[in-house]
């Protein structure tokens, strides 16, 4: 095994400025085979990156973790992505019921100390025991999203997964974003038509109004401070180069040491 940095990606995140979406979907099947997936949290941006993959016929599996509070509508675009897109959804659980949960450590996100358990409880800890079978994992994060996610970049090391993160829309303006939905009659999250910019459990997730930002409705109940869930490396503050450890040839492969394949 060898170390993969941040600071090592630097060359190469530089050179897939330029890069569509798509062409960096066909560069994470080509580099990782059946070790990398998409994480889809059932939202407009993960439903993109879905159908984006259907329609090039790339056979990437889909991650979705199931919390058991998700609203009615996240689930059913879930079943419509399977159904419609014909991927292969694995559809993650945590350990414990929200009502198991409950009794056992209490409600947990009506604080923020609870709030981060609660989350690590029901999205981290059943897509961490997941990630063993991959080396990558795409996301659907973008720059246009603001905040914390305003400078991800296309690809970004993920210390907790010990993974390379792939954001394939990082560099996805809204204008296009939206004209891609429309003109290919992405199915979509029927909560984003209800006032719902981003969509989590139905206990920490409401509406938000035309003049808030995009991630105002998370957390609500906690304050503007807690707007992330921290499932996504670019959510935490971090300092220094975060590093992962994957096999010396597979490095070699990322970054195009000895790789035939261009983009």
């Amino acid at each position: 095994m060898a170390k993969l940095s941040q600071v090592d990606l630097t060359d190469l995140n530089r050179s897939m400025e330029e890069r569509t979406p798509q062409e960096l979907l066909a560069w994470a099947a080509s580099i990782f085979g059946e070790r990398v997936a998409i994480m889809s949290a059932m939202q407009k941006a993960g439903s993109v990156v879905c159908h984006m993959a259907s329609t090039a016929k790339l056979p990437l599996k889909v991650l979705f973790v199931d919390t058991g509070v998700h609203f009615q509508e996240t689930l059913d675009t879930r079943d419509r992505m399977i159904s419609d897109y014909g991927l292969d959804v694995i559809t993650l659980h945590p350990q414990q019921t929200m009502a198991e949960q409950s009794a056992e450590l209490g409600v947990l996100y009506l604080t923020p100390d609870g709030q981060a358990k609660c989350c690590d409880l029901r999205k981290t800890d059943p897509l961490m025991q997941a990630t063993s079978d991959f080396d990558a994992l795409i996301s659907s994060l973008r720059r246009a999203d603001g905040g914390r996610r305003g400078n991800v970049p296309i690809l970004s090391i993920d210390t907790n997964t010990q993974t390379l993160k792939i954001n394939v829309l990082a560099n996805f303006g809204d204008q296009d974003f939206n004209d891609y939905i429309v003109r290919q009659n992405v199915i979509v999250n029927p909560l984003h038509e209800q006032g719902f910019s981003t969509i989590g459990c139905n206990r920490c997730t409401t509406p938000v109004l035309p003049d808030e930002e995009k991630r105002a409705g998370r957390w609500r109940h906690l304050g503007p401070w807690a707007m992330y869930c921290g499932i996504n490396p670019t959510d935490v503050d971090r300092g220094g180069s975060p590093a992962i450890e994957l096999p010396g040839d597979l490095i070699d492969k990322i970054l195009g040491r000895n790789d035939d394949f261009v983009i």
